[in-house]
């Protein structure tokens, strides 16, 4: 949400004026003015004041009173939530105000230096666009008599009371007490303590609305004596605390009084020292390192048991001696068994495994084993997070999970501070406790989840240092104080999106896509891995006596799930097994021994109800301006068909339904505007496109369509449509064109090309530059399927169109009344063929 902030101390000033007051007071105010809605801060007249702007809706008031050194109206939210203030929303005394300066800060924040002028009373908002303008009254002051010694000796006194308040405070205020006994006009003193000093809103809204700057300044001290009141109650309590820990230290000495003359009658060292030390003795830490660790220890030894230090000192030192310092697993070095453990426990995911397999191999070759560092994303479900274990056994190692979803105090990341009570280290740390190993797997589970900056920290700037390769090898853990060499850990990172990880964090890891699975992948997953996991729950002659043929596995897939991964599948694999087993279980001891029940497509519905999904099928070439084009979901790849229908209209009109995207619909006029510019070539009147209107419809309407593919789909239906000739049967395409009428390449080939094969379609035309993407797919995916490789639309229409009309045709005529007048003699000689003429193929 967008706030307007209040000011930062020190930015409020006086305005330096060198006239009369009252002229600046009696500025003249028009009747309407511009409304600047501000938050969490009360402008009062003649005070600069600097604003935190970032809603559009201000910005635009900002920006046009700064071109026009215009005034505008100042008001204050009475709550900070709303975003689009009414007149109810506001305070009801606001000031004129003009902008000073405009400053561009980091982040995309402009901060503005306003002059405020007199007051004015807020009345109704008149317009919101293209800046919220409201009525305004002004609202005179009733300033004192310049030689009015009561109302000096009233200012005094309020700058005095200022003054000790900011003094009694938890911080120090120096420039503010300096800007306070160097305001030399009374009633900008007034006005600017009313501003700057931490009364609530409503307090403020009350001085506001004094007339009498008198009456206002002894409003004021009211205020300012209460509030030194509360400043001194709060100090005296904080003294008294104070008091009771010089008591609690002064028994400290005592007790460490008794602990030296214990160790000058011999006494021993305690026994939690002594395990503390053996523990330490046999880990691999360098000399000064195990120096300041004995120091520690005996720190430990002088300290009482009795005292809450003791145990913190402990825990510490506890926390040290289990960590894994330089204790390295082996890493098995065998790339068949590496690529067997892989390809056992994880079905495609080839360029991750190839990731995994060249670090493998480079190990054999070099002497620094720094691990990499990898972010693996993709869709939900397909496998992230299980992979790093399936790595962590290929290569011998250790495995640790560490979920970063919901993160919001880097504390979780660096550990605390031991100064606090019940402090602990970072999370990092206590898996490498948990690991028992400084080179383990370490899965850092949806990273793009992680909280970024607020009142504890953050957490992606602090997870920077753990991924830079350049830093972690001295990783620093607030809680030990001490430098962690994290250099050996293997990390890989999984998220579902990248666009919510910061770009320096990006920069750090090496990205490796993991796309979401074919139906003809989850088939094989399901097969190889799923059901045999499912099997294991029952016993053996349960398990055995159930078997899925592979019409049924696809049939799951694609009537009961739509996902990428394959958790929705295990699930409905899992119901099927319970539905099973509950029918047996209701079945005579011989009807429920019957042989093996191998299920087929009819008893997957029998078992899990009506489909909850169907995919489309070609649905033939019946029709002019129907086309079947190929789309790329989430999902996996889809058909989808362009209608184009037309009717008569006083007017070119192209209509545009089916729930689509700005892309898509930027791709139907350049689609338009390519056949209107080629009609000629088409046998298409020019005449066509000023009587007869175009609709083009995407079916399934409730479903959100975008994207530059459609390109040549759509424009084979316009053109179809306006001949009325056929379209090829069992063809489809994909691509983007260009207003020139070129082809481009796009995205998801492999996910449509298997989308395509499974509706029924024989014939795909691409863009000639996807023919790098056809030789990535594997040739028992392709056969049966012709490939036609186009540069431009051109060829796109060669191939596509027939030359052959619809049993249903529409003759595109133009009648004489609709023609110009200048060309009606031509018309009338040759209006019976215009038909004919107009849709030659």
């Amino acid at each position: 949400m967008n706030q307007e902030d209040k000011p930062q101390p020190g930015v409020s000033l006086i305005a330096d004026f060198d006239g009369d007051i009252a002229e600046l007071l009696a500025t003249e105010i028009p009747q309407t003015l511009p409304l600047l809605p501000v938050r969490n801060m009360m402008l009062f007249p003649g005070v600069l004041s600097s604003v935190m702007v970032s809603r559009e809706s201000s910005l635009a008031v900002v920006k046009r009173a700064a071109k026009d050194n215009s005034l505008f109206a100042v008001a204050t939210q009475k709550d900070a939530a709303v975003e689009q203030p009414d007149e109810s929303d506001l305070y009801p005394i606001a000031v004129a105000a003009r902008v000073m300066r405009v400053l561009e800060l980091p982040g995309g924040i402009t901060s503005v230096i306003l002059q405020s002028f007199g007051r004015c009373k807020v009345g109704k908002i008149t317009r919101r666009t293209p800046v919220t303008r409201i009525n305004v009254s002004s609202l005179p002051d009733t300033l004192p008599p310049t030689d009015s010694k009561e109302y000096s000796a009233l200012v005094d006194e309020c700058r005095d009371a200022a003054v000790r308040f900011l003094k009694l405070g938890d911080t120090q205020h120096e420039e503010a007490v300096f800007a306070i006994r160097n305001i030399k006009h009374d009633v900008f003193t007034v006005n600017f303590l009313c501003t700057n000093l931490p009364f609530t809103l409503e307090e403020k809204a009350s001085l506001l609305a004094i007339d009498d700057n008198v009456e206002r300044a002894y409003a004021l001290l009211t205020l300012l004596n209460r509030a030194c009141q509360f400043a001194t109650l709060k100090r005296n309590i904080q003294n008294q605390t104070r008091e009771e820990l010089d008591q609690q230290q002064k028994e400290y000495f005592l007790q460490q009084q008794i602990k030296n003359i214990q160790n000058e009658l011999g006494e021993s060292e305690n026994k939690d020292a002594q395990e503390l030390r053996e523990k330490l003795a046999g880990k691999n830490l360098s000399e000064k390192m195990r120096t300041l660790l004995d120091k520690e220890i005996d720190k430990l030894n002088r300290i009482s048991p009795q005292t809450p230090d003791y145990n913190v000192q402990l825990n510490y030192l506890e926390t040290i001696a289990t960590l894994p310092w330089g204790e390295l697993t082996k890493d098995k070095l065998n790339i068949k068994t590496a690529r067997r453990v892989l390809d056992q426990n994880h079905f495609g995911m080839e360029r991750v495994k190839e990731r995994i397999l060249e670090y493998l191999a480079s190990l054999l070759y070099r002497g620094d084993r720094r691990a990499p560092i990898l972010c693996l994303y993709g869709p939900p479900g397909v496998g992230k997070t299980s992979l790093g274990r399936s790595i962590a056994e290929a290569i011998g190692r250790k495995y640790v999970r560490m979920s970063l979803g919901g993160i919001h105090d880097e504390a979780e990341i660096r550990g605390h501070r031991r100064t606090y009570i019940g402090a602990m280290p970072g999370r990092i740390v206590k898996s490498l406790i948990k690991a028992g190993t400084d080179n383990p797997v370490f899965v850092l589970d949806e990273i793009d989840k992680v909280t970024d900056s607020n009142i504890n920290g953050d957490p992606q700037s602090a997870l920077l240092e753990v991924l830079d390769p350049e830093q972690n090898s001295a990783f620093h853990d607030n809680f030990l104080d001490l430098d962690y060499n994290l250099s050996n850990v293997f990390f890989i990172a999984t998220a579902n999106s990248l666009q919510t990880i910061p770009a320096p964090l990006l920069d750090r890891m090496e990205v490796i896509e993991v796309e979401g699975y074919l139906t003809e992948e989850k088939k094989e997953i399901a097969r190889r891995h799923l059901i045999p996991r499912e099997a294991t729950n029952y016993n053996e002659d349960f398990a055995r006596s159930l078997k899925f043929s592979p019409e049924s596995i696809e049939h799951i897939i694609e009537k009961y799930t739509r996902e990428s991964g394959v958790r929705q599948l295990e699930k409905q694999i899992g119901k099927i097994y319970r539905k099973i087993a509950l029918e047996r279980s209701m079945q005579s001891e011989e009807e429920a021994a019957q042989g093996v029940q191998k299920l087929k497509p009819a008893d997957i519905g029998r078992l899990l109800g009506k489909p909850i999904y169907c995919r489309d099928k070609y649905q033939g070439n019946d029709y002019a301006g129907v086309v079947t084009g190929l789309a790329w979901t989430a999902v996996g790849g889809e058909i989808l068909f362009i209608e184009t229908s037309v009717s008569r209209s006083k007017a070119a009109k192209l209509t545009l339904t089916g729930n689509l995207g700005d892309v898509m619909k930027e791709s139907a006029v350049l689609a338009l505007e390519y056949i209107r510019a080629h009609a000629a070539s088409l046998g298409i009147d020019y005449r066509v496109f000023d009587h007869w209107g175009l609709h083009v419809h995407v079916p399934e309407g409730a479903t959100p369509k975008d994207g530059p593919s459609a390109g040549i789909t759509i424009a084979t239906s316009i053109a179809s449509a306006l001949t009325q000739r056929k379209v090829k049967a069992g063809i489809a395409m994909t691509g983007e064109i260009t207003l020139r009428g070129r082809v481009l390449p796009v995205g998801g080939i492999k996910e449509k090309i298997l989308a395509a094969k499974r509706a029924g379609i024989t014939e795909i035309i691409i863009s000639e530059d996807n023919c790098k993407d056809i030789d990535d797919i594997a040739a028992q995916y392709l056969n049966g399927l012709t490939f036609h490789f186009v540069k431009d639309v051109d060829e796109v229409l060669r191939i596509a169109l027939l030359n052959e009309r619809p049993k249903n045709a529409i003759e595109l005529t133009i009648d004489d009344d609709d023609a110009p007048a200048s060309g009606k003699a031509e018309e009338n000689q040759s209006g019976k063929a215009v038909a004919a003429r107009l849709l030659k193929p």
